[in-house]
């Protein structure tokens, strides 16, 4: 049975290498310009060379988002882009715009181009003019069922391949252009410069009744427009496969090291449980991890045609039950040498998270700092420390506890 690529975020270098670490079969990343996430950091043209060589020595895929709507100046100034990414060895460039699409496919013939859930791919017509305008792969719309999938991969030609969102967060518009962003904020999400403004707590003001605010509620017949939650197709992996899917995509350029590492490694499991000649359930510690991250409610989404449970009504936070204190650096001589992130204590339980294999739980006995003097917290910030562990773990490995009272 062939298996689906994989295909994990990073916003920097830290989440490319956790990317990388945990399990991606291609990494999806953004340059300085044209891409849809201006609030990560993102890669210069040296950092992205590295990260190409990096992933290139491990046999895992880079692609580039250009997936902004451009202006006239940056059409002008695109070709220059174009040449400086094609140098750096990236795989694939996902695009969004026509322009894009087609100066792209004539300039840089090598390079593959992807089309973007942006250019809104919600039916065979569409993924195959794309095609015949030179686009090897195109990332469907969120607003599809697994049968409409189905029916694209039917009509379209065997060899242009089909991404979709597996994991991850959803807009208001779920594959669409937003304007709320720009126009409450000036911060332009078809910029990438979204301030994700649906996601804010709203109620209604009766115009005679200042500062008395009513709720926004919804009946069985109603649906919300603000305030999505979270895709998760992790249980219909199988049957998106079949549907003809070749790459399962996890959403998250603006999210941390953690996140990539922890939702990556949990599609890795899935994946290497479902897709090999004796095909196994996915194992419930590997589902467990998904709430391990910092998320939303879980949906899934259009995947049966349209639903209504998208919205999540209760309150706008996010569902945070672990925190990160602390990233393996090292280990020797019994002890794990640990870069600290969050404060944590001696006697603490803590749980280690490292690719491939089920969490590691342990307790801190034997915390010194980064001189080899005992204490009883790590408590400032990125401090260096070490504890007491016998068992071998990698460096890389992320160390976790939960968070009080959940």
């Amino acid at each position: 049975m062939v298996k689906p690529e994989l295909l994990c975020p990073a916003g920097d270098m830290e989440c490319f290498e956790a990317a990388l670490q945990y399990g991606a079969d291609a990494v999806y990343v953004g340059a300085k310009e044209y891409g849809m996430r201006a609030a990560s950091k993102n890669f210069n043209p040296d950092e992205l060379r590295r990260a190409v060589a990096m992933a290139h020595d491990k046999g895992v895929k880079v692609y580039l988002t250009a997936n902004v709507l451009p202006r006239n100046a940056e059409t002008n100034a695109f070709p220059s882009f174009l040449e400086t990414i094609e140098s750096c060895g990236i795989d694939a460039i996902i695009a969004a715009d026509l322009g894009i699409i087609t100066r792209t496919a004539k300039l840089a013939p090598n390079l593959a181009v992807h089309a973007s859930t942006q250019t809104g791919v919600v039916n065979y017509e569409t993924a195959n003019a794309l095609w015949d305008m030179g686009v090897k792969r195109v990332v469907l719309a969120r607003e599809l069922s697994i049968a409409e999938i189905a029916e694209i991969r039917a009509k379209t030609p065997k060899e242009l391949e089909i991404e979709v969102f597996v994991h991850g967060a959803m807009c208001m518009s779920v594959s669409g252009r937003c304007l709320l962003s720009e126009y409450l904020t000036g911060r332009d999400a078809n910029r990438g410069a979204c301030a994700q403004s649906c996601r804010w707590k709203y109620a209604l003001m009766e115009e005679k009744r200042p500062g008395e605010y009513f709720p926004i509620c919804e009946d069985e017949d109603g649906s919300y427009i603000l305030n999505a939650k979270d895709l998760c197709l992790m249980p219909y992996l199988k049957e998106l496969a079949d549907a003809g899917v070749d790459s399962f995509k996890i959403e998250g350029r603006a999210k941390a090291a953690y996140y990539v590492a922890g939702v990556s490694n949990a599609y890795r499991m899935a994946i290497d449980s479902i897709f090999c000649e004796d095909s196994q359930p996915v194992p419930d510690w590997v589902k467990d991890e998904l709430n391990n991250v910092s998320h939303r409610p879980y949906t899934c989404g259009f995947a049966f045609g349209q639903r209504k449970d998208l919205i999540w009504q209760e309150e706008n936070g996010y569902i945070r039950d672990y925190e990160v204190v602390g990233i393996v650096q090292r280990q020797e001589k019994g002890r794990l040498y640990i870069s600290q992130r969050n404060r944590f204590f001696a006697g603490d339980t803590v749980e280690i998270l490292m690719p491939k294999r089920k969490p590691l739980v342990l307790q801190v006995n034997d915390l010194q700092d980064g001189e080899g003097v005992s204490i009883g917290a790590a408590n400032h910030a990125v401090m260096d420390c070490s504890m007491a562990c016998e068992e071998a773990i990698p460096a890389g490995a992320f160390v976790r506890k939960a968070i009080c009272g959940k």
